[in-house]
């Protein structure tokens, strides 16, 4: 069997990008132990955006890890990649056997209940570079995930398992928006991983 290959696989983009759920990828115990573990073991802090040039603080919680000290920048500010844990470097290596793909960092982003979401938006820094392939990993609450095309507005969503894996690649970024919609009917958190390869910062 070819880990690599995503045939047979179904895209959940209708055109402009590819999308694919490879679906559970750890047993409920080990997801859950995951999940702790990660809740336990990063060092969270709030994320931080800077929105009509006021400095804000969410109450969703970030985190940023990479092979070295990475300066990734969203939102007008800047964060500095922090030492892989094992933890992070054991899913790092899973996901990478399962896809194929090399990654080199993780953007990490805590959702203490169903309230914390994350807007519309593309990961299309030119610290990424162009139609790059990220990899996302969850654990805890099931929350919905949503892609909005940039020009049609066609709307296409999924349901995130705990212990699921989805991938983002092609003209993804380049033509899709993405967000975590709120929900009232989440009660527990959720922890996402994303792993990610920066470009050479010299």
């Amino acid at each position: 069997m070819n880990l690599f290959s995503t045939e047979g696989m179904q895209n959940i983009l209708p055109y402009d990008g590819e999308v694919f759920y490879y679906g559970y990828q750890f047993s409920i115990a080990d997801a859950q132990s995951f999940l702790t573990t990660l809740l336990e073991e990063i060092e969270w802090q709030p994320d931080e955006a800077v929105i009509f040039g006021k400095h804000i603080y969410t109450k969703r919680k970030a985190a940023w890890y990479g092979d070295k000290a990475f300066h990734y920048t969203y939102s007008k500010t800047t964060k500095i990649a922090k030492v892989w844990t094992p933890a992070l470097l054991a899913l790092k290596h899973h996901v990478e056997a399962q896809t194929g793909q090399q990654f080199n960092s993780c953007l990490l982003n805590l959702y203490h209940d169903g309230q914390e979401g994350m807007a519309w938006h593309s990961d299309d820094e030119k610290s990424l570079g162009k139609d790059t392939c990220i990899a996302s990993l969850s654990f805890g609450a099931v929350r919905k995930f949503a892609f909005k095309h940039k020009t049609t507005g066609e709307y296409v969503s999924l349901m995130l398992e705990s212990g699921s894996l989805l991938v983002m690649q092609g003209t993804t970024q380049t033509h899709w928006l993405h967000r975590l919609p709120p929900t009232v009917k989440v009660k527990t958190p959720r922890v996402n991983l994303t792993f990610r390869t920066m470009l050479d910062q010299g």
